[in-house]
């Protein structure tokens, strides 16, 4: 976890957030145990910009991945920050239910972990088109 949560302290301190000031990182472990990063970067047409949890999942892709295992995510100060909705059902199209979310300080403290399924209850995945 501890590579998780470096990977995501290094990438929030990269994020565009020219407006807002919150900064946010956010890292994936993929299937072959590879750590993805990404951070969040905003947009003067606020819609427009993106989460950084959608930044490490394309990272992953790139990649070659196809499967998140474990993530860490960060914002600003030691409030607890977990991904938002949108951020949520992108995760779900990569995660398990039963993945783990570990919600961290902006130094790196873990505050709490969810699995994806305490955050995005019933969700709707892919197996749901199948």
């Amino acid at each position: 976890m501890r590579d998780l949560i470096e990977e995501a302290k290094s990438a929030r301190l990269k994020a565009h957030a020219p407006y807002s000031m919150f900064l946010v990182g956010a890292a994936m472990r993929d299937e072959y145990g590879r750590v993805h990063g990404g951070c969040n970067i905003e947009n003067a047409s606020y819609p427009q910009g993106w989460c950084a949890e959608p930044s490490a999942i394309s990272a992953l892709v790139m990649a070659g991945g196809r499967k998140i295992t474990e993530i860490a995510v960060m914002g600003n100060g030691a409030t607890l920050c977990t991904p938002c909705g949108g951020c949520r059902q992108k995760i779900r199209e990569f995660a398990a239910p039963d993945v783990k979310i570990h919600c961290c300080t902006e130094s790196g403290e873990l505050i709490q972990t969810f699995t994806l399924e305490e955050l995005l209850p019933y969700s709707f995945g892919p197996e749901n088109l199948a």
